[in-house]
């Protein structure tokens, strides 16, 4: 479903944004995260009264193009002349998180193989690899009440992730949140390897050799020297870009 571009009827900075979103779309697509048409990318337009984009529902995430992408309020409201419906639960998650935090820019929802292996481990994402190490300080965990359908459960998911950035939401997924749409996708995908490496390390069949409370802990100020010095979406985000751009440019449609 491409449809004509809108591009002349959304502000430049409107613009920009579904490109980037849709950019997301399509790399969650290459790395194989995506879940047939579920879990959602949303990201806010900033000047507004908290309305964001997000995916319509019934297409997978290679479909997905910055005009295809739709516009809803905090209360699910369509908001342009889209005859498309968005999925439920994937609106109650993203609208909670919107909401809550206005650092929250860019929000993104996976069943990703390794990411729902972890979630269902009672220890969750164990900091043994330096990537878990290194993004240990930010995760939030929220407890498995069902198909996240209810607005009562918002509350709850805000209050469990605070100010948190990457969060595991037991016996389900993950999400991830950032400033911009490069600063969540690259969170993302460092929480993806580091879960992808825990599995692996436990097919083996032998303990973890875990680095001491002072390695984690220099390991973990590190990664905050890191991030602030060097923002998350710096280059590799460009570098995607780029990479889109050679193997199927028709995001930006």
């Amino acid at each position: 479903m491409l449809k004509q571009t809108i591009k002349n009827k959304v502000g430049a900075e409107e613009w920009a944004l579904r490109v980037q979103l849709a950019a997301a779309y399509r790399l969650v697509y290459h790395f194989g995260w995506d879940d047939l048409v579920y879990t959602h990318i949303s990201a806010r337009i900033p000047n507004t009264d908290h309305h964001f984009l997000l995916n319509p529902l019934g297409l997978t995430f290679d479909e997905i193009c910055a005009s295809n992408l739709v516009k809803v309020d905090l209360n699910g409201n369509v908001l342009d002349d889209s005859n498309v419906a968005v999925n439920k639960a994937g609106f109650v998650i993203h609208s909670a998180i919107h909401e809550a935090r206005q650092d929250a820019m860019c929000v993104i929802h996976l069943h990703s193989d390794y990411g729902v292996a972890v979630s269902m481990q009672n220890n969750g994402l164990i900091p043994a690899s330096q990537t878990a190490m290194m993004i240990s300080f930010d995760i939030a965990y929220h407890d498995y009440e069902g198909v996240v359908t209810r607005d009562d459960e918002k509350k709850r998911l805000i209050d469990n992730i605070k100010n948190k950035n990457t969060v595991i939401l037991r016996n389900h997924g993950t999400i991830t949140i950032g400033e911009t749409v490069g600063k969540a996708f690259e969170r993302t995908y460092y929480l993806e390897k580091a879960c992808k490496y825990q599995i692996l390390a436990q097919s083996g069949g032998r303990p973890f050799y875990k680095p001491s409370a002072d390695v984690l802990g220099n390991v973990m100020q590190g990664a905050l020297e890191v991030n602030k010095d060097m923002p998350y979406d710096h280059s590799s985000w460009e570098a995607l870009l780029r990479r889109l751009d050679r193997v199927d440019p028709s995001f930006k449609n």
